[in-house]
């Protein structure tokens, strides 16, 4: 079992960065850092958190969550869509196929509800009724499920850049996907979503909303790439209190990063200007709050040693040189 103490020691070891130009071309993401050898892909998951399109700070055991939360999510929904996974050789790290990334994140939210400018809710209430081709009915209040799961993909932004919502329609209309790809990749997110939400319910949480990364694997099949069901990609609440806390106008219970980026949003910093500090005892609660999401998702206690993250990496990832 991690305890406070613990995650307080991790916080001098948190891993930042890597630097292992033995394992390949290496290409870094705003959490992730891509080494690219041949056909296969090592993916390092570092504890970097980003948030408003920005990296923010580092977060104990983050990555360590993440990667294990991938793990459990592919094995649960391997039979809806294949995945890129080969093998799991560290608790921060996934070998896997190299795959050609598709330009669209495929957004599924159940609920409406946000605090950012690209939200549902920051829409709706401006009077917004057709978002992202989705024709939304009126009287909704904020965190309300809607009607049915909607689909409100976005354009991938180039390295630094920010990422667009648009229209099903808009992304046939620019080429990024053919009328094919879209029809597939529309049913498999929905049967993703739903078998998340399936899951998370037994465990007594709401799978509120969640983006999709796909890319086509070597042999041309779709297929999943990136993580899936994390704190990262998806916002989750507590069932027992949603209702509770709807009839009164209360913000739900949450287990995501949202309590991070409200802590920036607070603190006057929405993704312009300079990245305010961030005490040690806002990255220690954000910690606790993946490894509870982790407990909470997967129905097993979380395991992790305290130390640095980058020499456990280096003995488990050396096979690969």
């Amino acid at each position: 079992m991690i305890t406070t103490d613990n995650i307080k020691a991790q916080l001098k070891y948190t891993l930042s960065k890597t630097d292992f130009p033995h394992l390949g071309f290496k290409y870094e993401g705003k959490v992730r850092d891509n080494y690219t050898k041949g056909d296969r892909r090592l993916l390092i998951v570092t504890d970097r958190l980003s948030a408003f399109d920005r990296v923010i700070t580092t977060i104990p055991f983050k990555g360590q969550v993440l990667n294990q939360i991938t793990q459990f999510w592919f094995d649960q929904t391997k039979d809806i869509i294949g995945n890129h996974a080969i093998e799991f050789p560290d608790p921060n790290a996934v070998l896997a196929h190299q795959c050609k990334p598709m330009m669209v994140e495929m957004v599924v939210r159940g609920y409406i509800t946000g605090v950012t400018s690209t939200s549902a809710w920051y829409h709706y209430e401006k009077g917004v009724r057709n978002f992202c081709g989705n024709k939304l009915p009126e009287g909704l209040k904020k965190n309300q499920k809607l009607p049915k799961p909607i689909i409100t993909p976005s354009t991938k932004a180039e390295h630094g850049g920010h990422d667009e919502s648009v229209s099903g329609e808009d992304i046939l209309k620019r080429g990024i996907l053919t009328k094919e790809e879209w029809d597939f990749l529309s049913k498999a997110v929905l049967a993703l979503y739903k078998r998340g939400v399936e899951i998370c319910a037994k465990q007594g949480i709401i799978l509120v909303d969640t983006k999709y990364e796909l890319g086509i694997a070597p042999g041309g099949k779709i297929i999943l790439i990136d993580e899936i069901h994390t704190p990262d990609s998806s916002r989750f609440w507590f069932a027992n209190e949603y209702e509770k806390r709807l009839a009164a106008g209360e913000e739900q219970k949450k287990i995501d990063k949202e309590y991070l980026r409200e802590w920036l949003a607070d603190h006057g910093f929405r993704g312009e200007g300079e990245i305010p500090a961030i005490p040690d005892d806002v990255r220690a609660e954000t910690a606790r709050r993946y490894i509870e999401a982790y407990e909470l998702i997967t129905g097993r206690p979380f395991h992790a040693e305290v130390g640095p993250v980058e020499e456990r990496l280096k003995k488990n990832l050396a096979k690969y040189e």
